[in-house]
């Protein structure tokens, strides 16, 4: 026999609200495809045109040995070359870059911008990527060559950041990842100057990584405080990607 159906069936309780979705493990680019970015393309191309220009313009002013040692002539060739891939990518509709690539090169493409104007536009003698011992005029090559550098191309790095990425790609766990170039950076710095002779003028390029003036440990103690600084503004890059809006739905 089979019990009978009760005549009153109590009531089930309330769902108390909607149900909370749990946070998904794939990223929304795995699922929604990109599209095609003809103008974020053109801009990224630019971008990449204009650093690749500032660079070949300082290397017809100065000696390539010279020229190419600085941070801020490096981390511009990385900002064309990953510009000239974001731009490639964005005009035939394929995944953007890792975040991991496109957070360090704007990270290096700051730290260039600010050091030159905190640190180096009021040294004496004036600062000069070719050894020039007087002050770049404005509007002639050295001069123009320094602006690309250090204002045009980082202004574009950022704008291309807040403006054309999606917001909250960059992770905190990226950070110290980014410290390896410039520790590198460091490293080869001293030992180009080790291979150099001690009356070159070009031994030693920045005035605050200058072991004769101010020996090992006032060097160090200067590469310390400018990682720091880095770090910190690695990290200050990390939380304002997460709190920026997004500028637009389409990974691009």
């Amino acid at each position: 026999m089979t019990a009978p159906i009760p005549r009153d069936i109590p009531d089930l309780p309330a769902v108390p609200g909607p149900p909370v979705l749990l946070p998904a493990p794939v990223p929304a680019t795995a699922v929604v495809a990109p599209v095609r970015r003809p103008a974020v393309a053109v801009f990224r191309l630019v971008t990449a045109v204009a650093a690749a220009g500032g660079v070949a313009l300082e290397l017809l002013l100065g000696p390539p040995s010279r020229v190419l040692g600085y941070f801020s002539v490096q981390s511009s060739i990385l900002l064309a070359v990953v510009m000239l891939l974001s731009a490639t990518r964005s005009w035939r509709a394929r995944r953007a870059l890792p975040s991991t690539v496109t957070g360090a090169t704007l990270l290096y493409a700051v730290i260039g911008a600010l050091v030159y104007h905190l640190l180096l536009t009021h040294t004496t003698p004036p600062f000069s990527m070719t050894g020039a011992t007087a002050a770049p005029e404005r509007w002639h090559a050295q001069w123009t060559a320094l602006q690309i550098l250090h204002v045009l191309v980082p202004a574009a790095a950022v704008l291309d950041w807040l403006l054309l990425t999606p917001a909250a790609r960059l992770r905190l766990r990226q950070a110290a990842a980014w410290l390896l170039y410039p520790l590198a950076y460091l490293a080869f710095t001293l030992i180009r100057a080790a291979f150099t002779p001690p009356s070159g003028p070009s031994r030693y390029l920045y005035p605050f990584l200058d072991v004769t003036a101010h020996g090992y440990r006032g060097t160090l103690a200067n590469a310390l405080l400018l990682g720091l600084a880095i770090y910190a503004l690695a990290v200050l890059l990390v939380a304002l990607d997460h709190a920026r809006p997004t500028p637009t739905r389409h990974p691009v």
